[in-house]
């Protein structure tokens, strides 16, 4: 092991993933990759070829640091620090046997290297002058061409079928690469007479290759790619991350476009950030290969640019369902006139490039805009309609501040001037999501009761996500409000007929006493009160597992076996528990209406006046419908 850690030096190594400067005395230091940090406590000592975070105190040698940030087994590691550091590995009986995958690994990225220095070589032949061409009117000169690997596939059968046999590979390792493919007579190449670009993993390696068409003959798609081979998963590359790893690293900002030549493109004009996905839309595991590079900074940027038409704007809003996987920002830049980054390089040159990821707009305004263009806004229908789709995407967005904020531009988008009334639908929204543990669709699930309307509020928004376990003030039993609250959830654990579908309604904010609101969430997260109806015990069982720790199903099994403080547990009761709990949600939320209301004055902006007053007459009203009809005002 000691020849493969002195093989590749740890400080080039470890720089391929994040900036190092000099830290005196000879080490290194940069930000950690493996927490987030605003000063450098990361440092690297390439005469010991150890690594070390003053912050996290994550540490070890290079194969220790590989394993970490690439997610490999030790095995795997060895194996691609060997074959970086031309070390031939000998495994002995009994020990590790690497198995047939594993060798094959090797042999397919040796594979793939000398088919793409072999397609570069042949791009300066008589036969490439139709993709030099290409290449030229689109603005790429053989520096260009060089500097990306850019090659092409000759137009006969087995070209390089041959060339790589003639290096010592066989024809089952050429199959399985996917760089030849059965033919009648044996192998034959898979790419003939095509541009090639040849894609690396973030390591370097190349894994795969992208294939132009270029002659009208050519009867397959316009882009070939690699198939999914043991070593390249379309959903698992992206173009350029190995050319542009370090810059997105060091400037924590990525540039998202939609093909090789606009990566090309991109990197020429400056912005060297840029990557592309190939042959495939941009998702999950792509975006755990940028989490990897942008460290989860708050502050990074992820800027995609997609083209102004239909396919591009679906391919926009496909990225913004993944958006809340990012801890960075995520933005959306589309170029005038529709043109893509390498159009708009030559018709206006590498600084209208570098303009174009320049202004930015948000990825969620773009998403929120494509849906409200959909419908009528001049009519209270359409934006009743407008707003039934966008609001669960913006209930989506994690950060409850950024919600709210969100939440006020989309009312101003549907032009509704009742501001509160949309942020409450998203906050209420986002509260189902994180009670019922789904999405925040609005639509009902089995075993939920049914929502309130628009004269049955459920209670405040929440202010924030669900805590695992409970804080606050101690119980007080000899409050009202923690007796009833306190009845009723005996009554939603041992006798859910009653109180169901209306308690499956309640938030967990309609409850005072912490403690309280933690069995609440509890009940939602196993499927709400409903789900008891029919089997109790399963029921039961189901709450407790859900618990979020020993206190909560502590408290769960305590109130499943304390007995009602009635004798006669009926209907009738549990609707006085029902009304009683949701009556006094609904003064505390009167009471901080009027206290908004007296802040504002009369003095205050006359649209957010009416809005204020709007809502405290609604709230009014539903109390005093509570007051009088009981149970049947729910």
């Amino acid at each position: 092991m000691k020849a493969v850690r002195d093989a590749v030096p740890i400080d080039a190594v470890v720089s391929e993933y994040l900036q190092l400067r000099s830290a005196g005395g000879g080490n290194l230091k940069g930000l950690c990759p493996f927490h987030d940090e605003k000063s450098p406590s990361f440092q690297v000592s390439p005469s010991k070829g150890l690594f070390h975070c003053f912050g996290c105190q994550e540490g070890g040698d290079t194969i220790a640091f590989v394993m970490k940030i690439d997610h490999l087994s030790f095995s795997e590691t060895v194996e691609r620090l060997a074959a970086r550091g031309g070390i031939t590995l000998r495994y002995e009986e009994g020990g590790y046997n690497p198995t047939h995958q594993r060798g094959e690994r090797i042999r397919l990225i040796e594979a793939h290297k000398a088919a793409a220095a072999y397609y570069a070589g042949q791009l300066a032949g008589a036969e490439a002058e139709i993709g030099r061409r290409f290449l030229a009117e689109r603005g790429f000169d053989q520096a260009a061409a060089e500097h990306f690997g850019v090659g092409y596939s000759p137009a006969g059968w087995d070209h390089l079928t041959r060339y790589l046999r003639g290096k010592g590979f066989s024809d089952k390792e050429l199959i399985l690469s996917g760089l030849s493919q059965d033919g009648r007579r044996g192998p034959i190449d898979r790419f003939r007479g095509r541009l090639m670009w040849p894609i690396r993993d973030v390591g370097g390696d190349v894994v795969g290759f992208g294939a132009r068409r270029l002659r009208d003959d050519d009867n397959g798609p316009k882009y070939l790619n690699t198939p999914e081979t043991p070593i390249y998963r379309k959903s698992q590359v992206l173009y350029g991350i190995d050319l542009a790893k370090k810059d997105i690293a060091k400037a924590s900002r990525a540039v998202v476009v939609e093909g090789y030549t606009d990566v090309m493109a991109c990197h020429l004009a400056g912005v060297t950030t840029a990557i592309a996905t190939c042959g495939t839309a941009f998702g999950g595991d792509h975006i755990k290969i940028l989490r990897r590079l942008l460290m989860d900074n708050g502050s990074a940027r992820v800027i995609f640019t997609f083209d102004g038409d239909a396919a591009g704007q679906k391919a926009a809003l496909r990225a913004f369902e993944d958006d809340q996987k990012f801890a960075a920002e995520t933005y959306i830049a589309i170029a005038p006139d529709g043109m893509d980054p390498c159009e708009l390089r030559l018709v206006k040159g590498d600084d209208a490039v570098r303009e174009l990821v320049a202004p930015r707009t948000p990825l969620f305004e773009f998403a929120l805009r494509q849906i409200v263009g959909r419908y009528d806004l001049e009519t209270p229908a359409g934006r009743a309609a407008a707003l039934d789709e966008a609001a669960p995407i913006v209930a989506r967005i994690k950060n409850v501040a950024s919600q709210h904020e969100v939440a006020v531009e989309l009312a101003g988008m549907l032009g509704i001037l009742d501001t509160q009334f949309v942020v409450k639908r998203v906050a209420q929204l986002a509260r189902w999501a994180r009670e019922r543990g789904g999405a925040p669709d609005g639509r009902a699930r089995p075993g939920a009761g049914p929502r309130p309307g628009p004269r049955q509020p459920a209670g405040p928004a929440a202010l924030g996500p669900a805590q695992p376990s409970f804080t606050g003030p101690a119980l007080n039993l000899r409050s009202p409000a923690h007796r009833t609250e306190r009845e009723l959830l005996k009554l939603a654990l041992q006798y859910p007929a009653l109180v169901s579908p209306a308690f499956d309604a309640y938030g967990a904010d309609e409850f005072t006493a912490p403690p309280y609101a933690a069995v609440r969430r509890t009940i939602a997260e196993a499927g709400g009160a409903a789900q008891g109806v029919d089997n109790a015990p399963d029921y039961l069982a189901r709450v407790r597992e859900a618990a979020a720790d020993d206190t909560v199903r502590a408290l769960v099994t305590e109130l499943a076996v304390e007995a009602v403080l009635t004798r006669a547990v009926d209907e009738a009761y549990a609707g006085e528990q029902l009304v009683q709990v949701r009556l006094r949600a609904v003064d505390r939320r009167v009471r901080e209406v009027q206290g908004s209301l007296a802040r504002l004055g009369a003095h205050g902006d006359p649209e957010r006046l009416a809005a204020v007053q709007n809502e405290l007459w609604v709230l009014q009203q539903y109390a005093q419908s509570l007051r009088n009809h009981g149970a049947s005002a729910l």
